[in-house]
């Protein structure tokens, strides 16, 4: 039997002909990450250990993102701590205020992955990297440790579902709306250490920050990876961020699957995650009328500058209900500047939008829009947990940009084509 895209990467950097699901093996990575939650843990293991050197300055990454800009004492002694060790180890690829934005949206901006790659993170949304045909996913802070000392890592080989696509999405749905249909068919537990291998016709219509979008949330179905083939949409991008070679893979023809879905993208409509799982969703004509207070749009899912241009299509000319805090997130530097050079910031400052520093803040109820009880949120993030967003009492619904523009101008959830048409 033939392998998948991700038997045949981690074969690959196991120095091995094959692999099938289940095996263990060691393999070579090509870039290990760690944000400021997740390394300080990661460098007492690291010491623990007794390394003294990391194995290579210029394959490891440390983005401080979660509490950055410093919001209290605590946060400033964590960024501290790995600041002095990225000194000290002499790390290239250290991100910090003025350079740095949300880890995700940051490395493939930056040029540190491309096709082909294995990488690590101490951070579960690591599974982003897969839109450009790399085995990316999230580990412990101990295996991080262990990552930045040796360069290697362990993984069980994933059995894989097959997502074939279909299809072309109707206006308004993008790759948000793609993976929440997903996970609302096969759960949150659909796909548990599984590799979500996505292919077909579909894929062409997908923009590469649909992609990213899409393998950012294969964890939220309890994926171990998500990956995209690589395509001219894959090579383009990666040839404008990236100096670093790269190798394609493409899955057999006679590879095995534990399942295989076909999703028609024509047929997918605008859809929202309820509290309290990502799995809890509906299409936009069966949410009701749910009164929201405060709108987040940006994350390592949806910060992208295409998210920021569908928000302010829907802005533009509009304002944002006096009964409604929209906050907006663009997930880095260069995305801000960009958002600020087209004139994105004078459509939301105008419609009554705040415009925040990159930074994932809210999305884990960090600071910049955190929560009271009885508050409900739309957001354009990833997890609507329990508190996710602040107390255990409010409540977060996950959608696309367009829903959250629209929901912010409604002061309820609304679709974007209702505010459009003056409803």
């Amino acid at each position: 039997m033939g392998m998948t895209m991700t038997q045949k990467i981690l074969a690959r950097h196991a120095g091995l002909e094959s692999v099938k699901p289940g095996e263990l093996v060691m393999v070579k990575v090509d870039m290990v990450l760690g944000n400021d939650i997740t390394t300080p843990v990661a460098v007492k293991e690291f010491r623990k250990i007794g390394a003294k050197r990391v194995f290579d300055v210029n394959r490891i990454a440390i983005v401080p993102d979660h509490f950055t800009p410093n919001k209290d004492i605590k946060s400033a002694e964590q960024v501290k701590f790995i600041r002095d060790f990225a000194r000290e180890m002499g790390i290239v690829n250290f991100f910090d205020v003025g350079q740095m934005g949300v880890e995700h949206a940051l490395l493939p901006e930056k040029g540190l992955v491309v096709p082909g790659d294995v990488v690590i993170g101490a951070d579960s949304h690591t599974c982003t990297y897969g839109a450009l045909g790399a085995f990316s996913t999230g580990v412990g802070s101990t295996d991080m440790a262990a990552a930045m000392a040796t360069g290697e890592a362990w993984f069980k080989v994933p059995e894989a579902i097959k997502f074939v696509l279909k299809g072309k999405p109707s206006r308004w749905v993008s790759g948000k709306d793609v993976i929440l249909h997903i996970i609302g068919k096969i759960g949150v537990d659909g796909a548990l250490y599984k590799s979500m291998e996505f292919c077909g016709e579909g894929v062409k219509e997908l923009s590469v920050d649909d992609r990213f979008t899409i393998a950012n949330m294969a964890v939220e179905a309890g994926a171990k990876n998500g990956i995209f083939p690589v395509d001219e949409k894959t090579l383009e991008y990666v040839k404008n961020h990236s100096q670093k070679p790269w190798e394609v893979f493409s899955a057999d023809e006679d590879a095995g699957y534990a399942e295989v879905y076909e999703i028609d993208l024509s047929s997918i409509k605008p859809t929202v995650a309820f509290p309290h799982l990502p799995e809890n969703t509906r299409t936009i004509d069966e949410a009701g009328d749910v009164k929201i207070h405060q709108v987040v749009i940006g994350s390592c899912t949806n910060g992208r500058l295409e998210d920021l241009k569908i928000a302010a299509k829907i802005l533009k000319g509009r304002k944002v209900h006096p009964d409604v805090r929209c906050i907006i997130i663009p997930a880095t530097q260069k995305i801000w500047k960009q958002a600020m050079e087209e004139g994105l910031f004078h459509i939301f400052i105008d419609a009554g939008a705040v415009v925040s520093t990159p930074t994932c803040g809210p999305c884990l109820g960090g600071y910049m829009g955190i929560l009271a009880s009885g508050e409900r949120a739309v957001a354009t993030t990833n997890r609507n947990f329990v508190g996710r967003m602040g107390h255990p009492e409010s409540e977060v619904y996950l959608a696309s940009p367009a829903v959250a523009a629209a929901s912010a101008v409604a002061g309820r959830i609304a679709s974007p084509d209702e505010i459009q048409q003056g409803r």
